[in-house]
């Protein structure tokens, strides 16, 4: 049987869905994360070609390969992997703001308001610790550890945000973590670890999302 329109359940669940909108930015877009996965996948299979045409063939190698070592490309490894990094970041931050912004009008949302400045601060504290602390790592030439800490501190960025946004974003922080933990512990695999927090997961998890709020 059919409720009444102005049954008190009903009333629940408008005003629950009106303090979700309020204390929490659900306009992220799922495309934006599979957009940014794909870009990680793009950034880690140019960083294994460049190790290949540089003569590295296995990861037990890669240990051993450090950015001061000469490359056929002509490029030393620290430029090489800040301008691979530089690549991925900005065609994530890209297909983000674009897709969340086409998902926002399209709701009638707005973008910038108080709610969006504390999401993107929660999230720029760990992310711009984590930034120091890698650019440090590679500076001293720590080369196997940068891919690591750059999900665990991602990881972190997104557990802290997440309180601002929907809850899913929480459990795709914990991975992150846990990938990053793990690649602490077996450095010659960092590359992959990478690919596979920052490239699959953002894919999946988008596509999840995408599926479960958007479709």
């Amino acid at each position: 049987m059919s409720r009444l329109p102005n049954h008190p359940l009903d009333q629940l669940q408008d005003i629950h869905r009106m303090m979700e909108r309020t204390s929490k930015f659900i306009g992220l877009s799922g495309l934006s994360g599979v957009g940014a996965g794909l870009f990680a996948l793009a950034g880690a299979a140019i960083a294994q070609w460049y190790l290949y045409a540089g003569g590295v063939t296995s990861y037990r190698e890669s240990l051993h390969y450090w950015p001061v070592d000469p490359h056929p490309w002509g490029w030393s490894g620290y430029t090489f992997y800040l301008l691979d990094a530089l690549f991925v970041l900005a065609g994530a931050l890209s297909s983000g703001i674009y897709f969340t912004t086409r998902r926002a009008r399209m709701k009638g949302q707005a973008i910038w308001d108080p709610l969006t400045k504390r999401l993107l601060l929660n999230l720029a504290i760990p992310l711009t610790a984590g930034g120091v602390f890698c650019l440090a790592m590679f500076y001293q030439g720590y080369l196997g550890l940068v891919a690591p800490a750059t999900l665990i501190f991602y990881g972190l960025a997104l557990i802290n945000g997440s309180k601002y946004t929907l809850n899913d974003l929480y459990y795709l922080g914990l991975c992150q973590v846990a990938l990053g933990s793990i690649g602490l512990f077996f450095i010659g695999w960092g590359l992959l670890l990478w690919a596979i927090g920052f490239g699959v997961l953002h894919i999946l998890y988008g596509l999840l999302m995408y599926n479960k709020y958007e479709r």
